[in-house]
C-alpha cells in the first residue's frame, strides 16, 4: 500500500482532505492507498444528517469549532489536533468486505503496538470496552474510500457540547460519563502522537506517493467547489408534514420526514447516521405518489432494501413508515 504525501506539512481543513480522498480516488493508479490528517478544531458529520438535529452550533461558533459534511454515512465526529484521522482509498469491490477488511487492518497495527484493540458494531474499534475509532465509507465509481478516527488526546470538552446526543438531551455526567465509554490512545501508548503516526505508516505502507503544487490545486478547486458550498454543507431540509425516528440494530437512527397531502406521499427523505450503499434518493422516490399505507408502501418498495442502507430490511423500512 501507498503513503499519499503532500508538497507541504501546512495543516489545512477537514473539506481539503476530503476531497483528496476524491482526487487520490480518481487520478491515482490502481492499487491501495492511505493518508492520515489532523485539523484544528472540527466537527464532521454524516451525508444524510441534518446538522440542527446533531450540532450544537451556538457552541460551535462560540469556541471556534468549524463544520463540515462528508459524503459517507455514519454519525458525527469530533476532531481537532488530538486526533489522527485516516483515510484509505482501495479498488471498488464488495463495500462490506473493503469496510471489514479497513477496520481489522487497523486493529492489528493497534495490536502490534501492544495496545489490545478488537472491532465491535458497526464501525468501531474498541479498547477495555471504550471506544478509541469510527469509521465510514462510500463509494466511487470503481473505488471505496474508508476514512476513520483515532482518538489520541481529543479535548473531550469539546467533543460532549459540541455534539448534539441523538435524544436531544445533555449527555448525563457529562465528560465524566463520555469519558467512561470513549478511551484515548495516549492512556494505553508509550509513544507520543508524532511517534504513533510514524509506527502506523511504518505497519501499513511499503511505498509512497508523492503529490505535487498542481495536485493541490486541483484539489482546492473540488475543495471550493463541493466541500465549502454552504448548499452542501447544510444541505436543504424539504418541507415535511410527518417524521418518523427510530433506532435500529446494526442500522442506526433513521428518521423519515415525509410530506403528506390527503394521505398521499409528496416527498420522502431518509436522514440518520446509516451507511448507505446505494441510491437513497432513488429508493425514496419509489414512495412519491403511494398512500401512506402499511400495504400500498410495502408494495411501492422493492423486496431488497440492504442493497442501499447497510443491514436495512424491508419490513423494518415499512414499520419505520407506518407505524
Amino acid at each position: 500500500m501507498q503513503y499519499v504525501t503532500l508538497p507541504d506539512d501546512k495543516t489545512r481543513k477537514v473539506s481539503f482532505y476530503l476531497a483528496m480522498e476524491e482526487y487520490v480516488a480518481r487520478r491515482a493508479g490502481n492499487g491501495d492507498y492511505l493518508f492520515y490528517w489532523q485539523v484544528e478544531p472540527s466537527v464532521i458529520f454524516g451525508r444524510n444528517q441534518v446538522v440542527a438535529a446533531e450540532v450544537d452550533t451556538a457552541y460551535c461558533r462560540e469556541h471556534g469549532i468549524s463544520l463540515f459534511r462528508r459524503k459517507s454515512g455514519g454519525g458525527c465526529v469530533y476532531a481537532d489536533m488530538g486526533n489522527v484521522m485516516f483515510s484509505y482509498i482501495t479498488g471498488g469491490g464488495d463495500v462490506g468486505l473493503t469496510f471489514n477488511r479497513y477496520i481489522m487492518m487497523m486493529v492489528l497495527v493497534l495490536r502490534r503496538m501492544g495496545v489490545k484493540a478488537e472491532a465491535t458494531g458497526r464501525n468501531d474499534i474498541m479498547v477495555d470496552g471504550r471506544k478509541v475509532s469510527g469509521n465510514a465509507f462510500y463509494r466511487m465509481p470503481g473505488r471505496d474510500i474508508v476514512h476513520g478516527t483515532m482518538l489520541y488526546d481529543t479535548d473531550m470538552e469539546n467533543m460532549v457540547r459540541a455534539i448534539t446526543p441523538t435524544d436531544g438531551k445533555p449527555a448525563a455526567g457529562g465528560v465524566a460519563s463520555v469519558r467512561a465509554h470513549v478511551g484515548l490512545l495516549k492512556d494505553y501508548l508509550d509513544m507520543g502522537i508524532a511517534d504513533f503516526k510514524a509506527e502506523a505508516r511504518r505497519n501499513l505502507c511499503d511505498g509512497e506517493l508523492k503529490l505535487t503544487a498542481g495536485d493541490v490545486a486541483m484539489i482546492e478547486e473540488t475543495e471550493r467547489a463541493t466541500y465549502l458550498s454552504h448548499d452542501f454543507i447544510y444541505g436543504h431540509d424539504p418541507r415535511h408534514t410527518v417524521t418518523r425516528r427510530r433506532r435500529i440494530e446494526g442500522v442506526g437512527v433513521l428518521e423519515a420526514r415525509l410530506d403528506v397531502k390527503g394521505g398521499v406521499i409528496k416527498a420522502a427523505r431518509l436522514d440518520g447516521d446509516y451507511f448507505a450503499m446505494g441510491d437513497v434518493d432513488g429508493l425514496m422516490l419509489r414512495l412519491v405518489g403511494v398512500r401512506l399505507e402499511r400495504d400500498a408502501v410495502a408494495e411501492a418498495l422493492p423486496e431488497r432494501v440492504d442493497d442501499v442502507v447497510m443491514n436495512l430490511s424491508k419490513e423494518d423500512l415499512v414499520e419505520l413508515l407506518t407505524k
